[in-house]
C-alpha cells in the first residue's frame, strides 16, 4: 500500500510536470482528500521545496520558477514503452499503486521533449486497455505482500475463503503471481495439501510473511501451471463449440481465448473442446469474434450468450431514443 512518503513525492512530480495544479485535481489524481493534499504541501515546504500557493477560484499550487530535480535519462523509445506499460498497469486493479503510477508518469513527462509529450498524452487520451471485470479484493494488501514473498522466497500464512464460504488457514510458498481473465492468482506449494495449488486473490485475506524460506523450482512458469490447473482443476465447466474458420488461423484464436485447445477439423470449421470457470467471461470474448461460431455445450454458456446479446440490444434501443444531430 502506498504510504505518505510515496504520495508526497507524487505531488512533487505532478507539480513539476504540470506547472500549476489545484488542490481538487491533486486530490483526485492521488485518491485522497484536499486536506491531505494541504498536509503534503506543508511536508514538501518543510524539506525545502519552494511552493507558491495561490488562493481563489483559479488558484492552486506551483513550484517556484527554476526549481527542478535531476532528470532521468531515457531514450524516446524507452519513455514511450514505459508510458504504454503504465497505461496497461492502471487497468489491472492495482488501486494502492495509483499514486506511484501517477508519479512515474509525471516524471516521464517532465523529461520528455515536447513532441514526445504530445504523443504520449495523445495515447493516454485515445487508447484504452479493456480487461474483464476484476473481482473485488478481500485484502487490499494481499498482492503487495505476496509480491514481496515471491521475490524473497518466503512462506506466507493466509486465510483462504472457499466457494462454500469455508475459511481455511493455509501456509503456502508462493512461486509466482498471474493476472488472467480479470483475476489475480498466486501459484505455489500448499503445505496443508502437500502439493502445488493456485489461489485466487479475491478469496484471500490476512496475508502475512513468515520466517520460513523456500527454493523456487528451476524454470518454473506460473502462467503455464495456472493455465493447466484451470483446465483440469476446480469448479470449471466443459465447453464445446465449432468455430467457422480455417485451421490456418486457429493459433490466433487460441491467443484470444487463453485456452489450450486442441482444435479438431470438422465439417464447417474447427471443433474446440476446452474449459472455463466463468460463463460470463467466455461469452464476453465470444461476442468479440469476427466470425461465426456454434456453441454445442453447455447450456450455461448459451444462457450467458443470450444475456450478453440482450444487453447489447437493449443498449441499441436506449441509444435510439436520443436525438442525433446531423450536419
Amino acid at each position: 500500500m502506498a504510504g505518505p512518503t510515496t504520495r508526497i513525492l507524487a505531488v512533487l512530480e505532478l507539480l513539476q510536470a504540470n506547472g500549476q495544479m489545484g488542490g481538487a485535481e491533486l486530490a483526485e489524481r492521488l485518491g485522497v482528500d484536499r486536506r491531505t493534499i494541504q498536509r503534503y504541501i506543508t511536508a514538501l515546504e518543510d524539506i525545502g521545496v519552494p511552493i507558491v500557493t495561490e488562493q481563489g477560484r483559479y488558484g492552486g499550487y506551483r513550484l517556484v520558477a527554476g526549481f527542478k530535480l535531476p532528470p532521468m535519462m531515457f531514450t524516446d523509445e524507452e519513455t514511450f514503452a514505459v508510458s504504454l506499460g503504465l497505461l496497461a498497469a492502471s487497468q489491472l486493479g492495482l488501486t494502492n499503486a495509483a499514486p506511484a503510477i501517477a508519479s512515474v508518469q509525471a516524471k516521464l513527462e517532465r523529461v520528455m521533449p515536447t513532441n514526445l509529450q504530445r504523443r504520449v498524452r495523445g495515447i493516454s487520451e485515445t487508447t484504452q486497455v479493456i480487461l474483464p471485470r476484476r473481482e473485488p479484493s478481500r485484502d487490499d494488501r494481499a498482492l503487495e505482500t505476496l509480491t514481496k514473498a515471491t521475490e524473497a522466497m518466503r512462506t506466507v500464512g493466509l486465510i483462504y475463503h472457499s466457494p462454500q464460504h469455508d475459511q481455511i488457514e493455509r501456509r503456502i510458498d508462493p512461486y509466482g503471481l498471474v493476472f488472467q481473465q480479470g483475476r489475480w492468482y498466486a501459484v505455489g506449494f500448499c503445505h496443508l495439501r502437500g502439493a502445488m495449488r493456485s489461489f485466487r486473490l479475491d478469496r484471500i485475506s490476512g496475508v502475512h510473511l513468515l520466517d520460513d524460506t523456500f527454493l523456487r523450482p528451476a524454470h518454473f512458469n506460473a502462467a503455464d501451471f495456472l493455465s493447466e490447473s484451470l483446465m483440469y482443476w476446480g469448479p470449471t465447466h466443459e465447453v464445446s463449440l465449432v468455430l467457422h474458420i480455417d485451421h490456418a488461423v486457429s493459433a490466433d484464436v487460441e491467443n484470444r481465448f487463453f485456452c489450450a485447445g486442441p482444435f479438431e477439423e470438422v465439417e464447417g470449421g474447427l471443433l474446440l473442446n476446452t474449459r472455463t470457470d466463468s460463463f460470463e467471461w467466455f461469452a464476453y470474448w465470444l461476442a468479440q469474434l469476427p466470425f461465426r461460431f456454434t456453441v454445442l455445450k453447455p447450456d450455461g454458456l448459451k444462457a450467458a450468450l443470450r444475456e450478453h446479446a440482450n444487453h447489447l440490444l437493449a443498449s441499441c434501443e436506449t441509444a435510439s431514443s436520443y436525438p442525433i444531430d446531423t450536419p
